[in-house]
């Protein structure tokens, strides 16, 4: 019965119009009907015209109001194909056709006045009853349109709900590829270690070393889970103890510090933590470098993050590192650039506003 659920409107207004014109022709014992074939044409038509008001909602009322135009002057006594102009003037409206339906009411009561000057057989509506149509049809547009905002206001808020739901699942697949790949890279990096040295003791140092960086992975997967339920994210003061679980794969990392270091917004920090992470991850997986730069410059109005390696250099392997550092620096208004230095190795600069 989905058919019919889908057309429910439409059946309910075409049985109203010609069971009400249906009545009005049986209780009229006045006087005999009048070009009733033409007053039955046009009210099929109408109620045919009502099928297509959902693909062309403005061409169909505007039909319906001609029928209108037709059927009254022509034939007697008068049945309901006024209700089918007065449902697709509806429609019209709320289908956002609001000027148009609005010009349909203003063609409407204009076609009542020239018929009615027009007429020599006197009246048809009084001023009562052509004020009381006006208000009608007028309250229908209205109706309409406020229906149509609605609709529009829903529309809107649904499109913006699913942009923040694309944006928090971003957001968090940037967290775990951040944490996991930098504690991941350094598990590898000692586990490769740890099988080349044939010392004991070194081998147990890499050993440790491995079981550290899974332990903090842990921790900082469990904390990115927790996003949801607004856990403490990473912030600049961790840089120090990242900076020592990078030295222990063998790099030497050196911190600066340009002006003076003060507390930031949560999210420029956690982005800058992040950028600082992932770019000490490549070092370690791909620049085959000794030394490594961090320096942060706390400006009047942005935050700077520098990552300078002494390494091969080179264009970057493709993935999803730089993209996804140059997207945390987008989101806060930001830049990113990575790029080869010219006397060697790599640099990594993001610049993030402050607000």
């Amino acid at each position: 019965m989905a058919w019919l659920r889908r057309w429910a409107p439409e059946l309910a207004v075409t049985v109203a119009v010609l069971v009400g014109s249906l009545f009005a022709v049986l209780n009229d014992d006045a006087k005999p009907a009048h070009h009733a074939a033409i007053g039955w044409v046009l009210t099929v038509l109408s109620c045919a015209a009502v099928f297509l008001r959902r693909k062309y909602p403005l061409s169909v009322a505007g039909f319906t109001l001609v029928c209108c135009a037709l059927y009254y002057p022509l034939t007697d006594p008068d049945g309901l194909v006024l209700l089918a102009f007065a449902y697709t003037l509806y429609n019209a409206a709320a289908a956002g056709r609001i000027r148009g339906a609005a010009f349909l009411v203003v063609a409407a009561m204009a076609g009542v006045v020239i018929g009615e000057v027009s007429s020599r057989t006197g009246r048809h509506v009084d001023n009562f009853a052509f004020f009381l149509m006006t208000g009608w049809f007028v309250a229908l547009v209205a109706g309409g349109a406020v229906a149509h905002y609605r609709a529009e206001a829903e529309r809107t808020k649904e499109a913006e709900a699913r942009a923040r739901a694309t944006d928090e699942r971003l957001r968090i697949a940037r967290e775990l590829h951040d944490v996991l790949g930098h504690h991941l890279s350094l598990i590898n990096v000692q586990a490769g270690a740890a099988l080349h040295r044939r010392d004991p003791a070194q081998a147990e140092d890499a050993l440790g070393t491995i079981k550290d960086a899974s332990k903090t992975a842990l921790q900082e997967l469990r904390a990115t889970l927790g996003m949801l339920r607004q856990v403490d994210q990473p912030s600049l003061s961790r840089v120090a103890e990242l900076a020592e679980s990078v030295g222990a794969s063998g790099l030497t990392v050196r911190t600066e510090i340009d002006g003076v270091a003060r507390d930031l917004p949560p999210d420029v920090e956690h982005a800058a933590f992040r950028v600082v992470q992932e770019a000490l991850t490549n070092v370690a997986r791909h620049a085959g470098a000794k030394t490594v730069v961090v320096r942060l410059g706390y400006g009047a109005d942005a935050l700077s993050v520098q990552v300078d390696d002494d390494g091969r250099g080179g264009d970057a392997p493709p993935g999803t590192g730089i993209r996804g550092m140059a997207e945390r620096a987008r989101a806060l208004g930001g830049e990113l650039t990575a790029a080869p230095r010219e006397g060697g190795g790599y640099r990594v600069r993001a610049r993030l506003p402050v607000r």
